[in-house]
């Protein structure tokens, strides 16, 4: 008989909505609950698979939670694995350790919740010796490896390590403790599972080293569709993994090229075309889209100045396609004469001169740059992503703000240069 569990980590149950940009009250909704939706189902994948087990690796919870109405929802979860007899494994992760409903929460029975020095619990399944791993964050930091704190593999049995960990780091996690995939391997660990870096990632090599990633994303930032891990570890020892989705909206960045559009009818047929082909590449329920227009079209002017009737626009096709949300519109597009022409619109000409000489002054972008940096102080962790992860992808963020804030003024001039209002 075989031992069959699901893995998943980094749930962040409950987490506070992280895009600035989410002004649509539905929207909201829908973001706001997925990560709840997301554990449903995967609650829900483990009494329809009769697993034995549940593996969470940290971050279940996402910070400093003070609200009971997780906490009973979670207990109410828990119990229908109790009652099924399906026995759950936890850790803390470093969000955990900063949870205070963590250590208030009385759990069921079948939950054991790992502490803060390494534990190896031990159960049979058929003619299966299981030995599972685990050692919790006691505090929100842990600069150091954990792995030599783990108990040696118990001999003759099928050992199962439970770390959450930013291994040898990820692009946007802080480490937390470090260590490297080759000392996995060399473990002597069948199994790792891991927690802390939202991308799914299977580290090959003598054994099975799996990151799950997320099982719900929570902004643009964590875009694709979301999954746990169905393991199976047969009689003769061998080790299967299956990806089951659990994501109930699904981020996607949208490109739509507008070049030789000239009317608005056509600009909204194409937006509907690219949200159309999304939807069906989409694996998940909702798509959540951060749809960017871009290339050379006379509509330019227009577009920068109506911006909110494009939003309309593109809304209500997403409302046609069905389950289709727009999270943001960006525009990226120019009229046919910006692009390498001299002109004798003085007006292009001032937008020519601002992209050439105004933007392209070190002392103006630094300004721009000391601004955003005052604003992202000011702004709580969550919610500063927008302007990325690393000193490469901010600079690119500012080249955008400042070319996006040169057409805008363009833009609104041009109209005026035409007399509308």
């Amino acid at each position: 008989m075989p031992f069959r569990f699901i893995h998943t980590a980094d749930i962040h149950l409950d987490s506070p909505l992280r895009s600035l940009a989410l002004r649509d009250e539905a929207l909201a909704e829908l973001i706001g609950n997925a990560t709840r939706a997301a554990f449903v189902s995967i609650i829900d994948l483990c009494l329809g698979e009769q697993v034995d087990a549940l593996i969470i690796a940290g971050d279940l919870y996402d910070g400093d939670q003070t609200s009971m109405k997780t906490a009973r929802f979670l207990a109410g979860q828990m119990q229908r694995l109790n009652a099924a007899g399906i026995a759950v494994y936890k850790i803390r992760g470093n969000h955990d350790a900063l949870s205070k409903i963590t250590q208030e929460l009385v759990l069921p029975e079948n939950v054991k919740v790992f502490g803060g020095r390494a534990e190896a619990v031990d159960r049979v399944k058929g003619g299966l010796d299981i030995a599972i791993h685990g050692l919790s964050f006691a505090k929100p930091q842990a600069p150091e490896s954990l792995l030599p704190r783990f108990k040696a593999p118990v001999v003759g049995a099928i050992n199962i390590g439970i770390m959450h960990t930013s291994l040898a780091g990820a692009q946007g996690h802080d480490v937390y403790a470090p260590c490297s995939v080759s000392e996995l391997h060399a473990s002597g660990f069948d199994y790792w599972a891991l927690g802390h870096i939202h991308q799914r990632a299977h580290h090959h090599g003598a054994r099975t080293v799996i990151m799950p990633g997320m099982p719900q994303g929570r902004d643009i930032n964590e875009a694709g569709a979301k999954t746990v891990s169905l393991v199976t570890i047969a009689d003769d020892r061998t080790i299967t993994i299956e990806e089951r989705l659990t994501s109930v909206a699904q981020f996607e960045r949208v490109s739509v090229d507008f070049t030789g559009i000239s009317e608005w009818r056509e600009a909204a047929g194409a937006i509907e075309l690219a949200l159309a082909r999304q939807r069906e590449k989409t694996a998940s329920p909702h798509l959540v889209t951060r749809l960017r227009l871009n290339g050379q079209t006379p509509l330019s002017w227009r577009l920068h100045r109506d911006i909110d009737l494009l939003r309309t626009e593109a809304e209500e096709r997403g409302d046609r396609i069905g389950q289709t949300w727009i999270e943001k519109l960006e525009l990226a597009v120019h009229t046919p004469e910006e692009v390498g022409k001299a002109t004798a619109d003085p007006v292009i000409e001032l937008g020519q001169l601002m992209r050439d000489r105004v933007i392209a002054s070190a002392g103006f972008r630094d300004e721009i740059g000391e601004m955003v940096k005052d604003l992202l102080v000011d702004l709580p962790p969550e919610s500063r992503r927008f302007a990325g992860d690393d000193p490469a992808s901010f600079e690119r963020f500012i080249d955008e703000l400042m070319l996006d804030g040169a057409d805008d003024i363009t833009a609104r001039m041009k109209t005026w240069d035409h007399g509308e209002n």
